[in-house]
């Protein structure tokens, strides 16, 4: 089989689909190469004195692939402290999927970077400094030729 039933699973019941309305963070990236599109929204509020994601919504125009990516990345995220989201790599939203052909691999490095642009969208719209660092792709995928 081509796709893991995780990924199969969130294509064809992909969860936190569409938009926020105000969303606190938007993060838009793509991929020129094969056309994907992947849009994160972030509502964002103070608990205890700790930045979380409590809500969080993706549109995404792509491959099977792209929009099972973006569906588990946004629940990887969802509750969590921007800390913690921040620590999101491709490899985990790829682990959590139980795999994607290599060919594929591309569309969790594109769930990443949505995620950390909405974070970096966020901060910027705030005044809130940040490691530029920990905003960046970390890439981790063998076999990906990116």
């Amino acid at each position: 089989m081509l796709y893991s039933e995780k990924v199969m699973d969130h294509f064809t019941n992909p969860r936190n689909v569409g938009t926020l309305d105000n969303a606190d963070g938007i993060g838009e990236v793509g991929n020129a190469k094969c056309g994907d599109i992947m849009k994160i929204f972030l509502k964002i509020d103070k608990e205890n004195g700790v930045d979380t994601i409590t809500d969080v919504k993706f549109s995404t125009f792509g491959c099977g692939s792209a929009i099972a990516s973006s569906s588990m990345a946004t629940e990887m995220i969802k509750g969590k402290p921007l800390s913690q989201a921040l620590e999101l790599t491709n490899k985990a939203v790829v682990e959590a999927l139980d795999g994607l052909p290599a060919h594929k691999l591309h569309c969790s490095v594109l769930a990443e970077e949505a995620v950390k642009a909405a974070i970096k969208d966020y901060y910027d719209k705030n005044g809130i400094e940040y490691d530029h660092a920990k905003l960046e792709s970390k890439h981790d995928c063998e076999h990906c030729g990116e």
